[in-house]
């Protein structure tokens, strides 16, 4: 029993700084509407900060002192973020930002690479609170003790603030209608600054507070993210009793997971956020979303057709360049056009759900890596000829779409995202830790194609082949009868009922459909790199195609192609250079803010400006 109880307080106190991000983060989707993914980042920067200062400010009040005065420079660090970098795309689609939050996590890496370098710092004890205190023989840190009772006094002020203050009525009020809050007079831009400011102050001090238990290091953005998401969407998002419920039971459940069941613990919340989505799809104390909200890619400014003649004649030029390439082109190129043809493939089947279908995933690297673990399973375990392998990756991956959404298609918006992502991470850890058959981390080796293809130009053909014909697959598809049934469930899913159409079973298709071709991709790669590894499963892939398709252009079928030849291109470029993470990181803001159409999105509109200026003169 008393085992059982430290390991419950154990819980309860790394609960703590969890609900302090996770609560901060919560409060600024509730009222900006923003998937900030660079929360975690001031998260970091809290750890950092508090370090600095805690090393400057000496004994008991320094030790404290430090971490106000964290919690109070994060808190103007994300105030500054958000009017320079978020402020300026507000009007762009909600999802849209997400990106420029993509953007703000690589520039605070490098920056805090600069600053603080690449080791590690080990964090403070806590002055007076060094050692253990025994509860029923059992030693516990004085420390957790102590966190264990600061997380309901910080409850209570955060309740307090929204419930008892001019600012928390605001802040309630926005949540559930931002237009009239505007309306009726309120400055949203500095209620957006103050609440963001809040959010980011809130993981500041989380940061901080955490310490005396670990330390600082430039990897803790990324370790913390995904527990604060998965808090945040099963307390349900925009409730800050939810956060503190989800943040207890999660971990609590993985100190004793650790525990009982070591094995269970990369993937252990994400199961229990998928069960929580299922059972009850908007969290746990998450109201239901309106149509438009919380992330859902809104209906296009003009109707998608089919390329005019002129459109066709480039795209007619460009196959053709891409055809003669291999005659003026080194081995180096074609490798490098391999990359981006399969990127470009694996986009436009995102692209495919997420611009027509207004489906967000964040787990779409599942399928993606579940077709190449297919093929490559079959050559290393049963010696299968590449051509069955190859063909085996899409229909392995459209079969592993058709049984996630299964699931997730009912959900929308961000809890869609979120169970798309818990899913990916079940089979990311699968491919992980089931190393009798897929060798865990060592991955799959010595994939390598059939011998007709097995040189640079050949392969180069087949992938071109493969390539294009998958992304003019989706195309066709797009301007069937069934695309337009995808869109008319995107912009209008109650009209689109009552003309007679299943929109879910819409949907359901289209996803099945985005899994295969990903899966297809999947297949190209495992053969032009001749293994496979978890790493293609994980979060970052998903999100790495994810920002390629909104840079591109959401409402534009070419937006995922030319993004992925965009970030392919520019990668392989600035990953030659020191801090390219920064550079990266600002190239991407740069695109957000000056291009919030995405790259084909924004020169469309700059053609069509042209064209009318000439007609103009022309008259």
């Amino acid at each position: 029993m008393a085992f059982f109880l430290a390991q419950i307080l154990t819980g309860l106190a790394n609960a703590a700084a969890l609900f302090l991000v996770a609560s901060g983060l919560s409060l600024i989707f509730g009222v900006t509407r923003i998937v900030n993914f660079a929360h975690g980042s001031f998260y970091m920067l809290g750890a950092f900060v508090g370090v600095t200062l805690m090393d400057i400010l000496p004994g008991h009040v320094g030790f404290w002192g430090a971490i106000l005065l964290t919690g109070l420079a994060v808190g103007l660090i994300g105030a500054f973020v958000e009017i320079v970098v978020l402020r300026p795309v507000y009007r762009a689609p909600e999802l849209f930002q997400l990106v420029a939050t993509f953007g703000v996590i690589l520039v605070i890496q490098d920056l805090a690479l600069m600053i603080w370098g690449a080791e590690d710092r080990l964090g403070p004890r806590a002055p007076g609170l060094r050692g253990v205190w025994r509860i029923f023989g059992e030693p516990v840190p004085k420390y957790d003790i102590v966190l264990i009772a600061i997380t309901p006094v910080i409850l209570f002020a955060l309740w307090y603030l929204i419930t008892r203050t001019r600012m928390g009525t605001l802040v309630r009020a926005a949540t559930q209608d931002r237009e009239m809050v505007g309306a009726l007079g309120v400055n949203q831009a500095w209620l957006f600054t103050g609440v963001f400011a809040l959010g980011s102050a809130l993981a500041g001090l989380g940061g901080a507070l955490q310490l005396p238990k670990g330390g600082a290091d430039l990897l803790m953005d990324f370790n913390i993210i995904g527990s604060v998401f998965v808090v945040v969407v099963i307390g349900g998002m925009g409730s800050l009793p939810g956060a503190f419920i989800a943040a207890v039971i999660i971990s609590v459940l993985n100190v004793f997971g650790v525990a009982y069941l070591p094995q269970s613990t990369l993937v252990l919340m994400y199961v229990v956020m998928a069960v929580v989505l299922i059972v009850r799809p908007y969290g746990l104390l998450g109201r239901e979303e309106v149509a438009g909200e919380h992330g859902q890619v809104g209906a296009p400014e003009r109707p998608i057709r089919p390329y005019g003649a002129r459109g066709r004649m480039v795209v007619i030029a460009l196959l053709a360049a891409l055809a003669l390439l291999p005659l003026v082109a080194d081995k180096f190129i074609l490798t490098l056009m391999i990359d981006v043809i399969v990127f470009a493939l694996f986009a436009a089947s995102l692209h495919f759900i997420l611009g027509s279908g207004g489906l967000v995933s964040f787990g779409h690297a599942a399928f993606f890596g579940g077709g190449a673990y297919a093929a490559a399973l079959l050559v290393f375990h049963t010696d299968t000829p590449m051509e069955l392998a190859f063909i085996a990756a899409p229909f392995a991956a459209g079969l592993l779409a058709l049984g996630i959404g299964w699931f997730c298609i009912r959900l929308s918006g961000v809890y869609f995202a979120m169970l798309t992502l818990a899913f990916s991470q079940l089979v990311w850890s699968l491919a992980f830790q089931w190393r009798s058959v897929t060798r865990g981390d060592d991955g799959l080796v010595n994939i390598w194609p059939a011998d007709w293809l097995n040189a640079t130009a050949p392969f180069y053909y087949f992938t071109l082949a493969m390539g294009v014909g998958g992304i003019l697959f989706l195309r066709h598809i797009i301007h069937a009868p069934f695309g337009y049934a995808l869109r008319a469930g995107r912009d209008s899913p109650r009209q689109a009922e009552a003309m007679g159409i299943n929109v879910k079973r819409v949907q359901f298709a289209a996803f099945a459909v985005a899994g295969a071709m990903a899966g297809l991709a999947g297949g190209i790669f495992v053969f032009s790199k001749g293994s496979v590894f978890p790493t293609e499963l994980e979060i970052a892939a998903s999100f790495d195609v994810l920002i390629v398709v909104f840079l591109g252009g959401v409402k534009t079928l070419a937006g995922g192609v030319v993004g992925a030849a965009f970030l392919t291109g520019v990668e392989d470029w600035l990953t030659r250079l020191e801090y390219w993470r920064l550079i990266l990181g600002l190239l991407i803001i740069a695109v957000v803010i000056i291009a919030p159409e995405g790259i084909v999105g924004s020169l469309r509109t700059l053609w069509v400006r042209i064209r009318h200026i000439e007609e103009e003169e022309a008259k």
